[in-house]
């Protein structure tokens, strides 16, 4: 599965939108990163930019765009009512999908030594990326801002991570670090009382509310014995929240920022709104994302409000995606448009996985006409995908069985393995339609000169072992659902043992025939060593899957 990552950089210019123009065309310039938004600020004299994209492509937009910020911003001449120390004041790097704070953490050290050494730029590291407790806070690296750096900087104490440790009077310095995705969410009220919402709000956000004496409203603050304020703790960990109203709606909200959505999720931050609304006599009528939300974030709660119902969680991540619209109100106020407000569907845009988002009809057609794509390969890993499903089927119908209730969770936990093994199919219908089309690539790539005809017969060679591999990546993910057919056949509904017995043979059709293609493309490498063992493989996923499927088919058999 692809890497994402979120750079959030916030660029200290916000009214010269030619300025702001040119350094948002340097990170759309770079192939793999979307731009998502662009959020100049006058007040504050301050763009914010988002895009996201894999690790390697986004830290390559984010170096260009931080060197062309340092050539147009000029901070001798900046001011703005945001605290700020560089043209690039901070650049965060945040994982979405399929990557870890640790990993991302290291990319942001690669840009910041990047930036340090390649741009002369003062970097320092904070949050993740940062391994000193006392300079991960970005509020207390950024005291002083600009003016206060140039002495700040020659002590001891904040020497620059990367980069020199003298002031870059035009650029300033720049703080780059690895921080988890924050979440704008809003939570919408029965009331037009901002009173009430930010009641709502102090009951849930960490830093909770200040103690009263006596009355919780009107009494006196209460004192430690320092002085200090003494503050009673909110119900949620991660989460900033306050109270207003919506003219636009005509209604209050209760706005909320998790900053750690694995700690405090969305579902957790609805329902504590929804029992304190309650205990007010307000009730929660929906909420709303402002701006992006990643794709696990809606899943969780779909399986989360699935496992409430007493539901099976492996159902597909579209049915997941609309039970957490409908359970969190995330259309009340306007539809909800899962292409336009989950990260990874806006990276992959509307050409992602052509075959596999064809009518079915339309890729019959596709298959039939005088291409050679998509072939045997491509409809190997469609049936795989059927196979797969009909599995899945089953296992959900057996969940769902009156009188089963106990083994629920355990045809949950298969019906949930058959829905990855399905997804990885049907990501393979199109992989290997696109390996296919490389070797014609490769093949078509000039010969005019002795360089160029050893520089094609190299892609040539790569393009054949891709071409192979995938076939054989078919092969592998059909033989994993073998075990959830015959635990279908074994212990599933007796009613729907046909389902899983076609479903082994479909399997068995997409280890046969990926096999094949497997045969045919190991035929043209010129490394023989290396088409050797993908023929040894292959041969041992089929003969291994032989005795499997008849297993299953000699149960399926004795029904009749």
């Amino acid at each position: 599965m692809q890497q994402i990552i979120e750079c959030v950089p916030n660029f200290s210019e916000g009214t010269d939108l030619h300025i702001i123009k040119e350094i948002t065309q340097e990170i759309e310039g770079v192939e793999g990163v979307k731009l998502l938004d662009v959020d100049p600020g006058k007040a504050t004299n301050r763009t914010v930019v988002t895009f996201v994209g894999t690790p390697d492509a986004v830290i390559e937009a984010a170096f260009r765009a931080i060197k062309k910020a340092s050539e147009l911003i000029d901070m001798r001449k900046h001011h703005g009512e945001h605290p700020r120390m560089g043209a690039t004041d901070v650049c965060p790097l945040i994982p979405v999908s399929n990557i870890t704070m640790e990993e991302t953490a290291a990319f942001a050290k690669r840009l910041g030594q990047r930036v340090g050494e390649e741009l002369n730029i003062p970097v320092y590291l904070y949050e993740a990326a940062q391994t000193t407790a006392a300079r991960k806070n970005l509020s207390i690296i950024r005291g002083g801002e600009y003016e206060g750096f140039f002495k700040k900087i020659k002590t001891d104490e904040w020497k620059p991570d990367f980069g020199p440790a003298v002031m870059n009077e035009k650029a300033g310095a720049t703080v780059i670090g690895a921080r988890d995705f924050l979440i704008a969410y809003n939570v919408n009220l029965n009331t037009q009382s901002t009173r009430l919402a930010n009641s709502i709000a102090f009951d849930i956000r960490e830093n909770g509310r200040v103690k009263r004496i006596g009355n919780p409203i009107t009494g006196e603050i209460a004192l430690d014995s320092n002085g200090e304020q003494v503050r009673v703790p909110g119900l949620l960990k991660q989460c900033k929240a306050i109270g207003w109203f919506i003219d636009e709606y005509q209604l209050a909200q209760v706005s909320v920022n998790l900053t750690n959505y694995n700690i405090t999720s969305v579902h957790q931050c609805f329902d504590a709104c929804c029992e304190c609304a309650t205990k007010r006599g307000l009730r929660v009528t929906g909420s709303e994302i402002v701006g992006l939300i990643p794709l696990k974030a809606l899943t969780d709660a779909g399986e989360y409000y699935l496992k409430k119902q007493g539901r099976s969680i492996g159902v597909s991540e579209e049915e997941k995606i609309h039970i957490a619209v409908k359970s969190l109100g995330l259309d009340d106020l306007a539809p909800f448009d899962a292409n336009k407000k989950v990260i990874e569907y806006v990276l992959r845009g509307s050409n992602a996985a052509p075959l596999v988002n064809m009518k079915l009809n339309a890729f019959a057609n596709e298959t039939a006409s005088e291409s050679a794509a998509p072939g045997g390969g491509s409809v190997s890993a469609t049936v795989g995908a059927f196979g797969a499903a009909l599995g899945t089927m089953v296992a959900n119908l057996s969940a769902g069985k009156r009188g089963w209730e106990e083994k629920s969770m355990e045809f949950g936990d298969w019906a949930e393995r058959g829905q990855k093994i399905k997804d990885r199919l049907l990501f393979l219908v199109d992989e290997d339609t696109a390996a296919f089309n490389a070797v014609l690539s490769a093949y078509g790539l000039p010969k005019n000169s002795p360089e160029e005809k050893a520089s094609r017969s190299e892609a040539i060679e790569r393009a054949n072992i891709y071409a192979t591999q995938i076939p054989l990546e078919v092969m592998e993910t059909a033989h994993r659902a073998l075990p959830l057919i015959l635990a279908m056949v074994t212990l599933g509904n007796p009613n729907s043992i046909s389902d899983a017995g076609v479903g082994a043979l479909c399997l068995q059709t997409a280890i046969e025939g990926a096999f094949m293609n497997v045969k045919i493309n190991a035929k043209g490498l010129k490394d023989k060593m290396v088409a050797s063992q993908f023929l040894t493989q292959g041969q041992q996923i089929s003969d291994s899957g032989k005795v499997r499927l008849k297993e299953i088919l000699k149960v399926v058999s004795e029904q009749f």
